[in-house]
């Protein structure tokens, strides 16, 4: 740092070495909320919140709502809203289920735990999404029909249309290699967690190198090495951090002990076993990266961006809006049936009430997260990062013996602020 920064009032100083990290103020603003929340919670919890325990549970319990938070940034960017996404993931585990229980085994012959059944059954269940989302998403941008009313019609649709396909009836227990989608019955275990967790080190680590070699490349301006320690160390902490916590939680002892029981075994004595990484945190950070670069690196991204942008001048450059409607509500619905894997695969079962207020905890993160709902600004970082915040802030207060009714108004309200917030920050900076 040069003398004429130490000459300056700290917090100008403070203010250009975040500008010097490239970091976003907003986004760090989030992080400082989240961070306040959890330590807020552990103390009222007595140190019970942010135990290695909770924190794999509530991962686990993010990813639903953070796959579909994803899909609703592309939304709300393009100036839309989708009401419908959890009676979409109703119908569409309500289609999973009856395909691994009844379709499968009646038409295919498939015996309960075929090596087939999970696989095909998540290809019919997404393709079931994909195509209700693209009939919404043909209804919006073809009929020209606003998509806040053909998402609130669609939310009474489809969760009336799973009541329909199970007969109202919880059908479970499902496949068991399709229950290791859901976190709690699938994960990578202590090893596979460090191999993954350095591999996904040294691909961040890699990440800053290209750009800055990029940067370099085409002669634009870098940061200070010492800004790019910074960052590197700082993804390598978090990374490492995360899976040190969830290795940090063991299998309970008797669960162990039925495992060994069921192969005819005796567990050697203190023998423990680690959780490691959920498979369905695997699932959110792959689709986090393929999300991210689709709307960073690819045409359809841009188009989408440059819609909600301004709608009308991407009209008449000659982007299909009316197509991009319809592939946007297609990934949507995809998404959802993605979601609706995790959540009942978590469960063990399709319930009737599986996705229930989906639609206010999907919206609410995308908008927590920094999407504009004036439409043309989003980052799908941002939303995984708001469903983490609606998550946790929901069962710390459960933990604390808040009423469900309560915690609803609670989440309602959070809601509210952030559109507030939002607003006023776009206002103050000039992006609004």
């Amino acid at each position: 740092m040069s003398q004429t920064d130490l000459d300056l009032p700290s917090a100008t100083r403070t203010r250009n070495v975040f500008q010097t990290l490239e970091i976003d103020l907003r986004l760090l603003g989030m992080v400082g909320a989240f961070v306040v929340l959890c330590l807020g919670f552990d103390l009222a919890t007595g140190g019970l919140f942010l135990t290695p325990r909770n924190i794999f549970y509530l991962t686990v319990q993010t990813v639903s709502v953070a796959i579909m938070a994803t899909g609703m940034v592309f939304v709300i960017v393009t100036r839309h809203i989708d009401l419908s996404v959890g009676a979409l993931l109703a119908t569409c585990s309500a289609v999973m289920a009856m395909t691994q229980t009844q379709v499968l085994p009646h038409w295919l012959g498939l015996g309960f735990d075929h090596p087939l059944t999970p696989w095909l059954t998540i290809l019919v269940g997404l393709l079931a999404g994909t195509l209700i989302g693209a009939f919404h998403g043909f209804l919006i941008g073809y009929l020209t029909i606003p998509a806040f009313i053909v998402t609130l019609g669609g939310l009474l649709v489809w969760r009336n249309t799973a009541w329909y396909l199970t007969s109202g009836k919880t059908i479970g227990p499902l496949d068991a290699t399709f229950q290791k989608f859901g976190g709690i019955n699938g994960t990578l275990g202590s090893t596979g967690s460090w191999v993954v967790g350095l591999v996904m080190t040294a691909a961040a680590l890699f990440g800053l190198y290209s750009a800055r070699r990029n940067k370099v490349k085409h002669g634009f301006a870098v940061k200070p090495l010492w800004a790019e320690y910074v960052l590197g160390g700082f993804a390598a902490s978090v990374i490492l951090g995360f899976v040190a916590t969830l290795n940090a939680y063991h299998v309970p002892l008797r669960k162990l002990q039925s495992q060994f029981k069921a192969r005819g075994e005796t567990m050697p004595e203190g023998f423990t076993q680690a959780y490691g990484i959920p498979i369905s945190v695997l699932v959110l950070i792959a689709l986090a990266i393929a999300m991210t670069i689709l709307a960073r690196r690819t045409r359809l991204g841009r188009y989408i961006f440059a819609t909600g942008g301004n709608p009308d001048a991407a009209e008449l450059s000659g982007i299909n809006t009316r197509m991009l409607t319809v592939k946007i509500f297609a990934l949507m619905g995809g998404l959802c049936a993605l979601s609706a894997v995790v959540a009942s695969a978590r469960l063990t079962n399709h319930s009737n009430d599986i996705g229930t207020l989906d639609e206010l905890r999907v919206i609410a993160a995308a908008v927590i997260g920094g999407t504009a709902l004036a439409g043309g600004v989003g980052t799908i970082y941002g939303a995984i990062l708001g469903a983490l915040i609606m998550q946790s802030l929901q069962s710390g207060m459960a933990m604390v013996g808040v009423d469900a009714p309560l915690q609803n108004i609670v989440v309602g309200a959070v809601l509210v602020l952030a559109v507030l917030i939002d607003i006023l920050y776009r206002k103050r900076t000039g992006s609004a």
